[in-house]
């Protein structure tokens, strides 16, 4: 059911996974307070809270753990970054995403997308170099790309089906949705290599 541990330096493995997560759902909270849009997935998970009045960060684990399920016949095992994954960023989510002041001032709501991405990007590289095994969402992807699809056509496919279903669910699709769809990649792209850990050799995943 799960991967192997890496052999090497496992405190600090989990101590970067568990921070880099943290950080990746403060930087979904603060896409949610900026009220411009959220990434592709967050639109989904607000279109569930909009229908089902639970929470998005329950709604966050409540999917994630769903995905997982999807994995089985796909045949994928998950790492133990995966099952934090699917519970750690739906919690910060959940705990802090309410305690954020909101504001009508376009300049801290685009404040708060900056801030956001930088904060996702610095989590997916702590989470994503801890090579603790990939995301929920990634997962699922990989999955398809094992069965004939390519990576990028699974990818997509994934992300504007989700997109599609939020936005008929009532999500928040703006701004940050474009900032979050088209700067994620540079970003973690920037900070992966910076804050994977020195001389480390394991395979890497994608991070939600």
């Amino acid at each position: 059911m799960f991967l192997p541990l890496p052999s090497d330096r496992l405190a600090q493995r989990f101590v970067r996974c568990i921070a880099g997560l943290g950080l990746f759902g403060l930087g979904i909270c603060m896409f949610l307070a900026s009220d411009l849009g959220v990434a592709p997935w967050d639109v989904l998970h607000l279109g569930i809270e909009n229908k089902t009045g639970i929470p998005v960060g329950i709604v966050i684990e409540i999917t994630g753990v769903l995905i997982l399920l999807m994995w089985i016949p796909l045949r994928q095992r998950m790492g133990w970054g995966t099952a934090l994954n699917a519970i750690e960023i739906g919690l910060v989510v959940l705990l802090v995403a309410d305690h954020l002041p909101r504001t009508d001032l376009l300049l801290l709501r685009f404040s708060y997308l900056a801030v956001g991405l930088v904060s996702i990007g610095i989590g997916s590289g702590f989470y994503i170099g801890s090579g603790l095994g990939s995301g929920p969402r990634d997962g699922l992807m990989l999955g398809l790309a094992e069965r004939g699809f390519s990576v990028s056509r699974a990818r997509t496919a994934l992300e504007l089906a989700v997109l599609a279903t939020g936005i008929a669910l009532g999500g928040s699709v703006g701004v940050g949705t474009a900032v979050f769809t088209l700067g994620i990649g540079p970003v973690v792209q920037y900070f992966l290599p910076r804050l994977r850990l020195r001389g480390d050799v394991t395979v890497l995943a994608t991070a939600h």
